[in-house]
């Protein structure tokens, strides 16, 4: 085990560097029932500026190969539930030794170490007993490659920056950035280090988005003009998780806009070639009151002590909507909402000049050139001839090993191939900006107004010119999967 650092409350770290830190990073904060501002007329006036700043780019990571690596050795930090879901699906990977395990809580390393057994793999290194010990981790020169996945908050940018700046690659989950200085300092610091940062977008490797990205880019769908996406999800986060960490609950007391964006918004931005020919320019953002949240709070502060300090009616929305234009004109529908009873959707409607795609609510269906759903027959064609070439190679194994239908195993044997191959990553940093920037930028369009704002051009130009994403596995692909005697 690493030698411990002085222990630090992380309860008071969220409060104050995390959700309630976030407003008073950016100048402002917001009454999340109205979306007014409480102390300023121009709310969040960092954000705006820092939207409209103009930067210019050191090294272009879009289309980047960093040097191969035969064997990739992965240090993972955060090992509480999307931490052992993604260590488990590396497990599995041909060419990857996890060689570093990170949590605060030694029991959640020792379960994580359970898992390499289980696997027929050796331990790894531990590293817990204290909140800054996953910076011992980034030093340490046995890893190539840290997962991070730990709460979401300003953590996950200072991790992932700490692995580029240590000399390591970092694959962060999902949102990447809370505002948008950390969205600016992840993209200089992997264009500076030229280490690779992706984001762990797992729903750009789900099976229709990816069937219907091979369609779109053989162009039976024609030019596609508008998207609707989102995360409608009902949770109840008043649940009191094992750890007493109601994390979720305070970002939802103190930020109001779409606080997770990126698993409607990112399979979409892939087919519309985001970052790669198109970008996002201008967006505006409205916010329901709560309905919800504060009742709940109220509700169950009356009955019990623990939940007096969540007892405040400053909650978000429940509903929130942005709207977002690119730069060649097509538009996308955005909504977030996980406090209402809805059946669980991300949407993924698009529409082109020949045709129209819809996932949710299941069945997925398609229309092309008519005014009709393709029927059973059709739709099972169109699945023979356009389903990609990584689906046909790994699609039945990643459903046989699981992880939300497959497309978890499959995002990280892609990572790890790409990786070993030395080719560039299918999602890259400045991905990880734009999804992500969506947070801050909605926050300041709901707390003025639902006036529209500027999204930055992390590519700073490069957009133009940069190669659309390869999905025909040119390169690569030839990583093998342990064999079925060493699964769990």
């Amino acid at each position: 085990m690493a030698k411990a650092e002085k222990r630090t409350d992380r309860r008071h770290f969220m409060k104050t560097a995390g959700f309630g830190g976030a407003a008073i990073l950016t100048n402002g904060m917001t009454s999340h029932s109205t979306g007014k501002a409480h102390s300023q007329a121009h709310p969040f006036e960092r954000t705006k500026e820092l939207a409209e700043q103009e930067h210019k780019q050191l090294f272009n990571m879009c289309g980047y190969a960093a040097p191969p690596l035969n064997t990739v050795r992965v240090g993972f930090i955060g090992l509480g539930s999307r931490g052992p879901a993604n260590l488990d699906a590396m497990a599995y990977v041909e060419g990857v030794r996890v060689t570093a395990l990170c949590d605060r809580r030694p029991a959640r390393v020792e379960h994580s170490q359970t898992i390499l057994a289980r696997h027929g793999l050796p331990p790894a290194k531990s590293f817990a007993g204290n909140e800054n010990i996953w910076k011992e981790l980034c030093k340490d020169p046995d890893i190539d490659l840290i997962s991070i996945a730990v709460p979401r908050g300003p953590l996950h940018a200072q991790m992932a920056i700490c692995a580029m700046e240590n000399g390591k690659h970092a694959a962060v989950e999902v949102p990447a950035v809370s505002t948008l200085e950390e969205a600016w300092q992840l993209v200089q610091t992997s264009e500076r280090t030229k280490k690779h940062c992706m984001m762990l977008e797992n729903c750009c490797y789900d099976y229709f988005e990816l069937l219907t990205l091979n369609m779109i880019r053989a162009g039976l769908f024609g030019d596609l003009i508008h998207a609707d996406a989102g995360y409608l999800h009902h949770q109840n986060n008043f649940i009191r998780p094992e750890s007493g960490d109601m994390w979720r609950v305070r970002e939802s007391q103190h930020r109001n806009g779409n606080l997770y964006p990126s698993h409607g918004l990112g399979p979409v931005c892939q087919a519309m070639n985001i970052n790669r020919g198109d970008r996002l320019v201008l967006m505006s953002s409205m916010s329901s009151n709560d309905f919800m949240m504060g009742k709940m709070a109220s509700e169950l502060a009356r009955k019990e002590e623990f939940y007096r300090e969540f007892d405040t009616h400053s909650y978000r929305g429940n509903m929130n909507t942005s709207i977002i234009r690119t730069q060649d004109g097509k538009t996308i529908m955005l909504q977030y909402d996980i406090t209402s009873p809805r059946v669980y959707s991300r949407i993924h409607a698009i529409s082109g000049t020949k045709g129209f795609l819809q996932k949710y609510p299941l069945p997925a269906r398609i229309s092309l050139e008519k005014d009709e759903w393709c029927s059973e027959e059709e739709m099972k064609a169109l699945s023979e001839k356009y389903t990609p070439p990584i689906l046909k190679r790994m699609g039945d194994l990643a459903k046989e090993i699981g992880g939300h239908g497959g497309m978890d195993f499959l995002m990280n044997w892609r990572l790890v191939d790409c990786l070993r191959n030395g080719i560039p990553l299918e999602q890259d940093v400045y991905d990880a900006a734009a999804w992500s920037s969506i947070i801050p930028l909605s926050e300041w369009s709901v707390a003025n107004g639902s006036n529209s704002i500027k999204i930055p051009d992390f590519t700073c130009g490069a957009y133009k010119t940069n190669a659309p994403l390869d999905i025909t596995m040119s390169k690569g692909g030839k990583t093998g999967v342990r064999p079925i005697s060493s699964r769990v």
